[in-house]
């Protein structure tokens, strides 16, 4: 009986326009989606290659350790040829120096303005988006429809168990929608082994898990149009209901989400979090300035009574030390600077997590963005990427200061520029000489983040069971809804 259904289901699909008109959009954008994500990780790994050379000729070019600084280049991952993620958005690379913090700039959307206005279209904006509402057109009448045409009447004047009828409506729907998802994907693989992205093992079965994740995405909605069927008596009635649905889950829910947790948990702007910082830092140099007319101060007073030759010659004695004291005050001061900043940025990271935390929780009322979390956790193009790449360049910043520090150790030299003021021979400016090119075979190169299979396995897993448990609820709401149905 269940087979018999399904096929008369199936023939009910396959034979109507909207399946071959569902087949060809879906086939046509996830496969012009696929190309386009390919040729913009080739872009984006060129420029990724291009950096790290550039990086490399202009630390063989610098003459001081004392300046040395570098660049740390974001990687990129080519599961983003599916799911871009937030790739766009965050910046390629940060300078690496002893002034500044790590910061990602210079994003693609930055290059590109008008890709930031439009988007592109990835396969996993046409699942969340394009194949939901293809869902919702194919089962919006799967009960009501029939019953209108009189077919329902008619199927039931024999021994059909409603259940076996509820079920092969929902698997010849799925069956249906699966073909437009499933082959067109397939074929997009086989365009990136084509062109020799680099996936690996790893990268194929992030595949897999994505298609799995997509199929059960949809299901949801398959699911919801048949609920919704079941519960009207006319299909217009149930269009319009299935559509507000989609539209609340799809594009409403998300982006409420969003706004609920940003009035909820307010977080300080770049720009107000770095004038604390500039503040702090002008502060600590005033007073590092005024430390440094104390001990001029200081030094004077002891040449007090001196003779010219006595003076130069004590200044000579003490040029060492008061270079020593001076530096030891320099540094004092980065490092009183630095470990604002880093209570600065810790406290903002953690405004941050609270508030996406609130946020994601929202959001996860709807399947769409547990989708778009699950999809983005598998493809490591969350939000998360921004924060673990800036946490790996902090870590590889510290490592380089390090390597600077001890290198201006061993040669001797504490780089920067002297300024002495004598009440007899005035201001007198000196800077360290230069010594051409520096050795820089040993230093520390820049590592990208690995990803957290645990913590992105969890994640995914929380968000894909969420998408599970609903369409579970609404397969179980779409059979008591149609056991209580007048077939009549």
């Amino acid at each position: 009986m269940f087979g018999t259904i399904l096929v008369k289901e199936l023939k009910a699909v396959l034979l109507t326009p909207r399946f071959p008109a569902t087949f060809a959009v879906c086939s046509i954008l996830i496969v012009l989606s696929t190309f386009i994500g390919i040729r913009e990780y080739r872009t984006a790994e060129a420029r990724y290659a291009e950096g790290l050379e550039l990086a490399a000729q202009t630390l063989r070019t610098q003459s001081t350790w004392m300046s040395l600084s570098t660049t740390a280049y974001r990687k990129p991952d080519p599961m983003q040829v599916f799911v871009p993620g937030v790739a766009g958005d965050v910046g390629r690379l940060s300078p690496i120096d002893g002034t500044e913090d790590v910061k990602l700039d210079n994003s693609a959307y930055a290059d590109d303005p008008i890709f930031a206005l439009f988007r592109s279209i990835d396969v996993a904006f046409i699942v969340q988006v394009v194949l939901s509402l293809f869902a919702i057109l194919f089962t919006y009448d799967a009960v009501n429809g029939e019953r209108e045409g009189g077919t329902l009447q008619l199927t039931f004047a024999g021994p059909v168990p409603r259940g076996t009828f509820i079920m092969a409506k929902l698997a010849g729907a799925w069956i249906a929608l699966a073909v437009p998802l499933v082959v067109p994907m397939l074929l997009g693989l086989l365009l990136v082994a084509a062109y020799g992205v680099p996936l690996g093992a790893e990268g194929w079965v992030r595949c897999a898990l994505f298609l799995l994740s997509s199929l059960l995405y949809f299901t949801f909605f398959i699911a919801l149009g048949v609920f919704i069927s079941a519960l009207t008596r006319r299909p217009a009635a149930s269009f319009l209901a299935a559509l507000a649905a989609w539209v609340l889950l799809v594009l409403i829910v998300p982006r409420l989400a969003v706004m609920v947790a940003g009035a909820a948990r307010p977080v300080p702007g770049v720009a107000e979090k770095e004038g604390w910082i500039d503040a702090f830092a002008k502060d600590r140099w005033d007073r590092q300035l005024k430390a440094l007319a104390s001990r001029w101060e200081v030094r004077q007073g002891a040449m007090e009574g001196m003779t010219a030759a006595e003076r130069e010659a004590y200044q000579q004695a003490k040029q060492q030390e008061w270079a020593n004291e001076d530096d030891a005050g320099r540094q004092d001061v980065h490092k009183d600077i630095d470990a604002y900043r880093v209570r600065v940025n810790e406290e903002q990271a953690n405004r941050i997590a609270a508030q996406q935390q609130l946020a994601f929780a929202l959001a996860r009322l709807s399947p769409a963005s547990s989708y778009q979390l699950a999809s983005m956790g598998l493809a490591g193009t969350g939000v998360e990427m921004k924060a673990s790449n800036e946490e790996a360049m902090r870590a590889y910043r510290r490592a380089f200061l390090e390597y600077t520090a001890m290198k201006q150790k061993e040669t001797g030299t504490q780089g920067g520029f002297r300024i002495t003021v004598d009440s007899q021979t005035g201001f007198h400016f000196s800077a360290p000489r230069e010594r051409g090119t520096l050795d820089v075979g040993d230093v520390p190169v820049f590592v990208p983040p690995a990803g957290h299979p645990g913590r992105v396995a969890s994640s995914v897993l929380i968000d894909t069971g969420l998408v599970a448990a609903l369409t579970l609820l609404s397969c179980a709401g779409a059979f008591v809804a149609f056991m209580r149905y007048d077939v009549r």
